[in-house]
């Protein structure tokens, strides 16, 4: 078997492609054939260090396959199953590993092995913070960052489902030309528009409840100033870096906002929680109502160029690995 492996923390020449063997599985573990794998911007976090990981150490959060053996007192699944999972345990850049079954979710006919992989982790994160984080409600206007990417192509799409009027920022005419075709109402070009400004025109100098902030540090002033009173900044990633020496009294001047920095392993810990988010997930995309665009894919031999190009903000949409 062939998987990725880093035994330092660096760029994306750390990555290696391996050889490893797996054992049979364990007492409530399947072995699973992979056939796509999801690449994520969470993927880079682990191999730079920002979020560390006893070394030497897998990566990727997120695949779909086919069971291929079952162990002892697995009775939810069976050889031959398509499944899917989004939320770890961490290793998903292989051909074949051994999981959790609890941690595994059948795939209706419905959802191919490719989608499926490009949407889990990204999907299950739109969810729980458009229904739980921030339950939006119709009729209301939010600013989604990143708009052109996995995780944000989702995220108009479902919210718009839900009856929402939708701002994202991009960089790029081209990215703001692919948001704009999955329903987004106004995309604000952030490297020539000053968004705190445009969010306030577009709502008649009200701002927004929300903002979900998936880039950090660099967005953070526009992310505030875009907020109208008791608004709230959902802060779900740090793809410019973190958010560092953030005093709060700021929250207090700007109109008694809020801040949150949620993560989507605290939202699906228990199978019951796991299950019911990706239920809603299999929903929407197998109604049809959100379409999941897998726009690069590469062999998992060629990981590192993966993340290269993520990186370089070369990618729009969801990338896939094909092992």
């Amino acid at each position: 078997m062939k998987a990725i492996k880093f035994h330092k923390t660096g760029g994306p020449e750390v990555i290696q492609y391996e050889d490893i063997t797996l054992d049979a599985p364990g007492p409530g573990e399947v072995r699973l054939r992979h056939t796509a794998i999801g690449v994520n911007y969470l993927d880079t976090y682990y191999r730079s260090g920002a979020y560390p990981l006893p070394l030497p150490s897998g990566l990727g959060s997120e695949a779909a396959g086919v069971v291929e053996a079952v162990g002892e007192g697995v009775t939810t699944l069976k050889v031959g199953d398509r499944v899917a999972y989004g939320a770890g345990p961490i290793g998903s850049y292989s051909q074949a590993r051994n999981m959790p079954a609890n941690r595994l979710s059948k795939l209706p006919d419905t959802i191919s092995d490719e989608t499926a992989a490009a949407m889990m982790l990204k999907g299950m994160t739109v969810r729980y913070l458009l229904r739980e984080t921030y339950k939006v409600k119709a009729g209301e206007t939010i600013l989604w960052h990143a708009v052109a990417g996995g995780v944000g192509l989702i995220a108009v799409q479902w919210a718009k489902y839900l009856g929402v009027r939708v701002i994202g920022t991009t960089s790029s005419p081209e990215k703001a030309a692919l948001a704009k075709s999955m329903g987004c109402d106004e995309v604000i070009n952030y490297t020539s528009e000053n968004v705190a400004e445009r969010v306030r025109e577009l709502t008649d100098g009200k701002g927004v409840p929300v903002v979900y902030d998936g880039v950090g540090q660099a967005t953070l002033n526009a992310s505030l100033d875009s907020l109208s009173p008791f608004g709230l900044l959902v802060n779900f990633g740090s793809a410019s870096g973190p958010v560092t020496g953030f005093d709060t009294g700021i929250l207090a001047a700007k109109g008694s906002l809020y801040l949150t920095r949620p993560g989507l392993n605290t939202y699906v810990d228990s199978d019951e929680a796991l299950q019911a988010n990706v239920a809603d997930l299999f929903d929407v995309v197998g109604s049809g109502d959100v379409r999941i665009e897998v726009n690069q894919t590469y062999p998992l031999a060629d990981a590192v160029k993966a993340h290269q190009d993520l990186e370089g903000r070369k990618t729009t949409g969801s990338t896939i690995l094909l092992p």
